[in-house]
C-alpha cells in the first residue's frame, strides 16, 4: 500500500480528449458517482473549436449537439461520381467545443469532479494504487483511465503496421454558390494519387460555405504546402474565383490494429487511440468512441481488472487485413473504396463498418473487395 500525503482521487484521467469526456459522460448518466471522486487532468483547457467530429446515425446521438447533418452522401474517383444511398443513416457533424461546452457544464454540477490544467509525465501502479505525475504535482488514484497516446509502442514492433489518417482542413466561404448542401463528400478519389490513397472530404454547410480537407492514408506525412495546395487546386477546379479561409485543422490519427489493450494493467486503462479505439481501417473515432465508453462504465459496474476489458473479435481480425494491404500497397486504397462503393450496398457498408453487421453480411461487403491482395494478406497471417 503507497502511503503517501497527496491528493487521492477514485479516479484519474491522464488527458481529455474525446474518449475521457465521453467515458465522464456516461458515468455521469449512470448515475455512479455518489462518493466517487474524479480528476481530469490536461495542459489544454477544451477553450477552442480545434476539431470537428463526424459520423453516420440511425438515432438520436448527441443531437442537440449535432449542427449539421445530410441526408445524402456522394463518392467519386477518376471514372464517376455517384449518390450513396446510406438509408437508415444520416451523415452527421459535431463542433468539438460545443461537445466541450456540453460536457464541462455536465462536470460542473458534479462536486466530486475537478479539472486541473497541467501536463502529465508520468504515471505507474504502485500495489494497490496508482501514482501520476505532472509537471507541477503528484497525485494517488484508485483507477487510471489514460488517453495519452505513446507512438513508440507501434513504432517498436513490426507485426502490426501503422498507417496514417493525415489531413489538412479548411472551412471556407466562397463567391460562387457551388455546394449541394444538402449531400456531403465522402470522398472524392479524383485528386492525384501519386502512389497513396488520397481523397478529398467535402462538408457543406451552405451554398457558400464547407470544410474541405485533403486527406490521406499512408505510412509517412506531407509538409504543410503539400496538403495546401492540393487544397487550392481542388478550389479551382469546383470554379470558385475568390473566397475566405474562416477556420482551419489539422489531423492525424493513427490506423493500426496493435494490441494497445495488452498494455492494461490491473488498475490501468488506456481509452481513445492510446486504448485502440479509434475503427482500425477508417480512422473514423466518434462513434466507436461513443460505443466503448458505455462498454467501458458498464464493465466498471461488475468488474475492477482492466486487463479483462477488451476482447478481440473479427472486426479486428478484418481491419488487420485491410491495414496489412494497404500497407503493402498504399496505391490500392481508391480501387479498394470503389470497389465497395460502386456496386454494393452503401447502408450495408457503413453497418459493417459500425461493426453491427452479421457474418453473412460481412462477406456481401467484403466480396467487393480486391480478391488477391487480400487473399495473399489472409495467407500472410496465417503463416504468422
Amino acid at each position: 500500500m503507497l502511503k503517501t500525503s497527496m491528493k487521492h482521487y477514485n479516479y484519474i484521467f491522464t488527458g481529455t480528449g474525446l474518449a475521457a469526456l465521453l467515458t465522464i459522460h456516461e458515468l455521469i448518466q449512470s448515475d455512479k458517482l455518489k462518493d466517487i471522486t474524479i480528476l481530469l487532468i490536461d495542459s489544454d483547457a477544451k477553450k477552442t473549436n480545434d476539431r470537428t467530429w463526424c459520423f453516420w446515425d440511425d438515432a438520436n446521438l448527441f443531437e442537440a449537439l449535432v449542427s449539421k447533418e445530410w441526408k445524402n452522401t456522394l463518392f467519386a474517383d477518376e471514372n464517376y461520381k455517384k449518390v450513396l444511398n446510406i438509408e437508415p443513416y444520416h451523415y452527421k457533424m459535431i463542433q468539438g467545443l460545443d461537445l466541450y461546452n456540453y460536457i464541462f457544464d455536465e462536470i460542473s454540477k458534479h462536486k466530486g469532479i475537478h479539472f486541473l490544467q497541467d501536463k502529465v509525465v508520468d504515471f505507474s501502479e504502485l500495489g494497490n494504487q496508482c501514482l501520476v505525475k505532472t509537471e507541477q504535482s503528484s497525485f494517488t488514484c484508485n483507477k487510471v483511465f489514460n488517453s495519452i497516446y505513446n507512438p513508440k509502442l507501434v513504432a517498436s514492433q513490426k507485426k502490426y503496421p501503422l498507417l496514417q489518417q493525415h489531413f489538412i482542413g479548411w472551412f471556407i466561404k466562397s463567391k460562387e454558390p457551388v455546394f449541394d448542401e444538402n449531400a456531403a463528400t465522402f470522398m472524392d478519389f479524383s485528386v492525384n494519387q501519386n502512389g497513396n490513397t488520397r481523397f478529398m472530404y467535402v462538408l457543406p454547410t451552405s451554398k457558400n460555405e464547407a470544410l474541405l480537407e485533403y486527406t490521406l492514408f499512408s505510412k509517412d506525412l506531407l509538409s504543410k504546402d503539400e496538403y495546401e495546395n492540393e487544397i487550392e487546386l481542388y478550389i479551382e477546379k469546383l470554379g470558385i474565383t475568390e473566397y475566405e479561409i474562416i477556420e482551419k485543422e489539422r489531423g492525424n490519427i493513427p490506423m493500426t490494429s496493435y494490441p494497445f489493450w495488452e498494455n492494461n494493467s490491473k488498475n490501468i486503462i488506456n481509452i481513445g487511440s492510446a486504448g485502440g479505439w479509434t475503427k482500425a481501417s477508417t480512422g473514423f473515432t466518434f462513434k466507436n468512441v461513443t460505443k466503448k465508453s458505455k462498454q467501458l462504465v458498464s464493465f466498471l459496474n461488475t468488474d475492477s481488472d482492466f486487463t479483462k476489458f477488451h476482447k478481440k473479435g473479427k472486426f479486428w481480425f478484418y481491419d488487420l487485413l485491410f491495414i496489412d494491404v494497404l500497407y503493402k500497397n498504399n496505391a490500392i486504397g481508391s480501387k479498394v473504396f470503389s470497389g465497395l462503393f460502386e456496386k454494393g450496398d452503401s447502408g450495408l457498408i457503413l453497418k459493417f463498418l459500425d461493426e453491427e453487421s452479421t457474418l453473412y453480411e460481412d462477406l456481401k461487403v467484403i466480396l467487393k473487395c480486391p480478391k488477391i491482395p487480400f487473399m495473399k494478406a489472409l495467407f500472410g497471417r496465417v503463416i504468422k
